[in-house]
């Protein structure tokens, strides 16, 4: 069974990017027809999907977050990296990855508080 973990800083200052990344283990992000995902969900709110890197590569990004995020991965580590550019308090909330696997069955992180504060 897929696992993944959450890592990074739980607070970030306004104006600098917030990194995260996203540890598998139990299955390759390099799996065909897997899709690896980040979602957030801000205090009192619903989740927002914000973006994926599919097993070939390729990314595709939230419309409303697209042009300060940027998804990637690192093959050699099984990893999957987020980075929220220019940050303010709005991004503060709990980040999860997940993934939808070949087979449809979908898989989630813990989750990582994040707190945008300075």
């Amino acid at each position: 069974q897929v696992q993944l973990q959450e890592s990074g800083p739980g607070l970030v200052k306004p104006s600098q990017t917030l990194s995260l990344t996203c540890t598998v283990s139990g299955g390759s992000i390099t799996s065909v027809y897997t899709a690896w995902n980040w979602i957030r969900q801000p205090p009192g709110k619903g989740l927002e999907w914000m973006g994926v890197i599919a097993y070939d590569g390729r990314t595709y990004y939230s419309p409303s977050l697209e042009s300060r995020t940027s998804i990637s991965r690192d093959s050699s580590k099984n990893q999957i990296s987020l980075q929220l550019m220019s940050v303010t308090p709005e991004d503060t909330g709990v980040y999860y990855c997940y993934v939808d696997d070949a087979l449809g069955f979908g898989y989630w992180g813990q989750g990582t508080q994040v707190t945008v504060s300075s």
